[in-house]
Formats: structure tokens, C-alpha cells, sequence
């Protein structure tokens, strides 16, 4: 009964959308906003597999036993900076977002982010330290238009997709990061086998400074560069998209051109109900209230309070995992000692075991969401991913001396790859999701821009953490330049532990499943079944 009351007061407009059947628009906006994921993966990934050959390239010490590398200040900046831009980009195209509309600011992000990804490879100067900081510089910026892609990129696929297979549709847009994640590793793999071929080169041991031929600079940044390739080849496309029914005729007020919009989309007629665009959107107690309000704490507090505890600790795990794999290979003996190899032949292996971990773990768990979400729900599959990576985390972390003993490395690996594919199939995925269904339309970009910076937070202590942590507990066996840390095992039981704080707060997170987002969000409704409804997160 609720329900087709909900449906008589919607807009004509917005229940086609959420009823149509999946169409061929559809997938050209998968196509459109995954591009855009694509190189946002592709770009704050593949900066793990280079800062290595940073190292042996700019930091060079004449004499030293191993290779080069980058001070910790400089390994913090190089590999945290493009978070910081992210969590900026975030919050301010989030607000953008909501401020100017999707279609407005959406081709904005996507230049600033191939403009920068470019100039990131063309990082020249005379000096090691100057080179670096013109890449940090770029990188940030490359980070801003990529936090841009967050809030954007959810929410115009949220408004455009019918209420049957939403998530499916947000899960595809977010699953390109995998995609990206997995390119990145095989272009490194491609460009650094041809230049290792060509430029033939002794081991570090044998010679330290023939190791790096000086070709091993433009590998870098061809890899780097690569990433402005598939966001360029979108730009038009995304320019002729048209600006979601829901912004247009909930926050710009313009009933006649989104009814004029979804008519060509849906390729049907559709009639414009200004008169009650105007009630619905001018309703005191069911649209007027802002994002520092008290009647928004009391509808949507807990929510938002579960979409930024959530993916903050989520990304704490996710992204220290993802950016040191490189170390942790090392560590169980997965990957030779530096010094045994040359440095095209360290990015060669090091490319060659992230785009195995990728392939096997990272890239199913995200389809494995998308074809299960709209089955199983948000709810049960985050709570599913949190409780099988603390599972996996402490097995990697109780036993951790089994696994680093010569023939066991094969069984971490495995092990470490199904904490990858639970992320995906789990929190990564949904965190993503739900803040893009369950707030206001005037407020939706915002939200989840706030819910992403968190979690872009949460990305900068693991990645920045997570260098010191891991660090050996005797200081003599630490990295050139770090301190003693607390070491692999107990990062692993930290990180664990953040798993299991993430899967507690996963239950003020309501679930969306097969409901409109007007009915989440509650702008169709009367103030006595919001009062009613909306503090309600647990699924009953």
C-alpha cells in the first residue's frame, strides 16, 4: 500500500526511470562513467609499481650494498599526494555537484584528470628533488579531477538506472576500477620487457650503476602517461550526456526539460508536471531541510555516520594492502632481492605479481558484485566482506612464520588474494553503492562526496601508515631511512582489526535493494512516515 502511494506521487518522469527496462542507454553511461573509474584506478595505482625504479633512478648512493630508494618523507609524499588531491576533489565536486548539476562539472573532472596524468610523465628538471616535486605537484592535481569522478560518476548512475538493477549498474561503473587496476599491472609488464630487451643490463650486485641503463627513466613515465589514453577517448561523450531527470526536475525545479531529456533517453513519450515538481520540492517537511540540519541528523545521521565509518575503515586496509604488495612479496621471498636484479627487471616482477594478484583476486570480486547485489543486497554482501577479510587477514597473521618459510609462499598468496576478493565482493563495492541511494537528491552528491573523502582518509593512513608499520622490529633490518616498526604480522592483525570495526558499523547502513531512491531518501513521503521510517537501518 505504501508502495503505490509512493508511486502516485512520483513524478511521472522518475518512476519511468525506475521502472524502464534495461536499455542500450544504460550501458553507454556504464561505458561513459567506467572510463572515468579506469583511470582513476589506473593513475593512483600504477604509482606502486614505479616508485622503485624512483628510487634507483634519483636516490642512488655510490657504494651502498642495495639499490636506491626513496627517503620515507619522499616514498610518504609520492605515493600519498594524489590521495590528498582525491579527498580534496572529493568534498568540493561533491558540493559542485549538487550546487551547479552532474552534467555541468562531470566533463571538468575528466580533463583536469587527463591533463595531469600527462604532465605527470613529463616531470623534467635537473635535480632528483625537483623531479619529484613537479610529479607530487601534478599528482595532487591528477588526485583532485579523480576525486571529482567519486560522487559524479555514482550519482548520474544511480539517477539514470531503473530501481531493479541499480546496483548492478553502480557496481559495473565501480568495477572498472578493477579494470584499471589489472591494466596498469600489464602495460608495466609490456613497457618494461621491451625496454628490459632492448636495453640489456648486469644485476645491481654486479654492477650498481650499470643496473639502470638510462633508458629506465622513460619507462615511468609511459607508464604513468598511459592512463590520459581512455579518459581522453570519453570527454565527447561525456559533454553530449544529458543531466539526470532527478537533478533537473527535484533540485533545478525544470519539470518540462526533464521530461524533454528522458523522452529522447527512454525514446517514449513523457509528459512535464510542473505543478507538482513545485509541491514536491517546495513540501517544508520533506525538502526543505539542509545538510546541517536537525531534521537531516535526525533522518539521515545515522546513515551518513555509517557510509563515512564504514568506508574509512575499509580504505585503511584496502589501500595499505594494495600500494605495498610490492613489500610483502619481498618479504615472504616471493619476489629476489633487490640487489639480484636490474631495475627494469624489479618493475618487470614487481608488475608481474600485482597483475597476478589483480587477475585472480581484485578483478571477480568486483563482478561477483555485480551479478549478486540485486539478489543477496548491500547489506548482507558488506557484512559478508568485512567478516571474510578479518577471517583471512588473521590467517595470514597468526601463522604468518608457516608463511614465510621457503615452499609455503604459494598458500599466503592464495590466501592474501581472497582478502582482495572480499573487499571487492564485499565493502569496496558497496561503500561505493549506498551513499549514491539513500539521500536527498540536492544532497546526494554531496553525501557521497563526504562519505568518499573518509574514506580517501582512511586511504592516507593506510598508505602512509603502513610504510612505518610494516618496517622490521629490528631497526638494523629496517629500510635505508625508516625507523623500526611494529612489523608485517602485527599490521596484519591491526588491519584485521579495522575489518572487524568496519563490519560493526555496516549496520547503520539501511539497505536500497529494490527500492526507488525517492522512497529511500524520503522526498515522496509525508512527515509522519519519515518520522517513522527513516531512522530504521538494519534490514527487517
Amino acid at each position: 500500500m505504501a508502495q503505490k502511494q509512493e508511486q502516485e506521487q512520483q513524478l511521472h518522469v522518475l518512476n519511468a526511470l525506475d521502472v524502464a527496462k534495461t536499455q542500450w542507454y544504460h550501458f553507454t553511461t556504464i561505458i561513459i562513467a567506467g572510463m572515468g573509474f579506469f583511470t582513476d584506478a589506473y593513475d593512483l595505482f600504477c604509482i606502486s609499481l614505479v616508485t622503485k625504479l624512483l628510487g634507483r633512478i634519483y636516490y642512488h648512493i655510490d657504494g651502498s650494498p642495495t639499490p636506491g630508494t626513496l627517503p620515507p618523507q619522499v616514498s610518504a609524499a609520492v605515493n600519498g599526494v594524489a590521495f590528498c588531491g582525491t579527498l580534496s576533489g572529493q568534498l568540493f565536486f561533491g558540493w559542485l555537484g549538487d550546487k551547479m548539476g552532474r552534467k555541468r562539472v562531470y566533463g571538468m573532472t575528466l580533463m583536469l584528470m587527463v591533463i595531469c596524468s600527462v604532465a605527470s610523465g613529463l616531470s623534467f628538471s635537473h635535480t632528483s628533488k625537483s623531479v619529484i616535486a613537479t610529479l607530487c605537484f601534478f599528482r595532487f592535481w591528477l588526485g583532485f579531477g579523480i576525486g571529482g569522478d567519486y560522487p559524479l560518476s555514482a550519482t548520474i548512475m544511480s539517477e539514470y538506472s531503473n530501481k531493479r538493477t541499480r546496483g548492478a549498474f553502480i557496481a559495473a561503473v565501480f568495477a572498472m576500477q578493477g579494470i584499471g587496476i589489472l591494466v596498469g599491472g600489464m602495460v608495466a609488464i609490456v613497457v618494461s620487457a621491451a625496454f628490459k630487451n632492448r636495453f640489456q643490463a648486469p644485476s645491481y650486485a654486479a654492477d650498481p650503476i650499470g643496473s639502470t641503463v638510462p633508458e629506465a627513466d622513460y619507462v615511468w613515465r609511459i607508464i604513468l602517461m598511459f592512463g590520459a589514453l581512455p579518459a581522453a577517448l570519453t570527454y565527447y561523450w561525456r559533454t553530449k550526456m544529458p543531466e539526470t531527470a532527478r537533478y533537473t526536475a527535484l533540485v533545478a525545479k525544470n519539470a518540462k526539460q526533464a521530461a524533454s531529456d528522458m523522452s529522447k533517453v527512454l525514446q517514449c513519450e513523457i509528459e512535464e508536471e510542473q505543478a507538482m515538481v513545485e509541491q514536491i520540492t517546495t513540501t517544508p517537511t520533506t525538502n526543505a531541510f539542509g545538510l546541517f540540519s536537525k531534521e537531516f541528523l535526525r533522518r539521515h545521521g545515522l546513515h551518513l555516520l555509517g557510509t563515512t565509518t564504514t568506508w574509512f575503515l575499509l580504505d585503511i586496509a584496502f589501500y595499505s594492502q594494495n600500494l605495498f604488495q610490492k613489500d610483502i612479496f619481498s618479504a615472504i621471498g616471493w619476489i629476489p632481492k633487490a640487489a639480484t636484479m636490474n631495475a627494469l627487471e624489479e618493475v618487470f616482477r614487481i608488475a608481474r605479481a600485482q597483475t597476478l594478484i589483480a587477475l585472480c583476486g581484485t578483478v571477480p570480486g568486483y563482478w561477483f558484485t555485480v551479478a549478486l547485489i540485486d539478489v543477496i543486497g548491500r547489506f548482507k554482501i558488506q557484512l559478508l566482506g568485512f567478516a571474510m577479510m578479518t577471517v583471512f587477514m588473521l590467517g595470514l597473521a597468526i601463522p604468518y612464520h608457516h608463511w614465510t618459510t621457503k615452499g609455503n609462499q604459494i598458500g599466503f598468496i592464495v590466501m592474501y588474494g581472497f582478502t582482495f576478493f572480499f573487499a571487492n565482493f564485499g565493502p569496496n563495492s558497496t561503500t561505493f553503492i549506498v551513499p549514491a541511494e539513500i539521500f536527498p537528491a540536492r544532497l546526494r552528491s554531496t553525501c557521497h562526496g563526504i562519505s568518499a573523502a573518509c574514506g580517501k582518509l582512511g586511504a592516507i593512513i593506510g598508505s602512509f601508515g603502513f610504510l612505518y608499520l610494516a618496517q622490521n622490529q629490528n631497526p638494523a633490518k629496517a629500510d635505508h631511512g625508516y625507523p623500526a616498526g611494529i612489523g608485517v604480522r602485527n599490521s596484519l592483525f591491526l588491519l584485521a582489526g579495522c575489518n572487524l570495526l568496519g563490519l560493526a558499523f555496516t549496520f547503520l547502513v539501511p539497505e536500497s535493494k529494490g527500492k526507488s531512491l525517492e522512497e529511500m531518501s524520503g522526498e515522496n513521503v509525508a512527515e509522519e512516515q519519515a518520522s517513522d521510517g527513516f531512522k530504521k537501518t538494519v534490514p527487517v
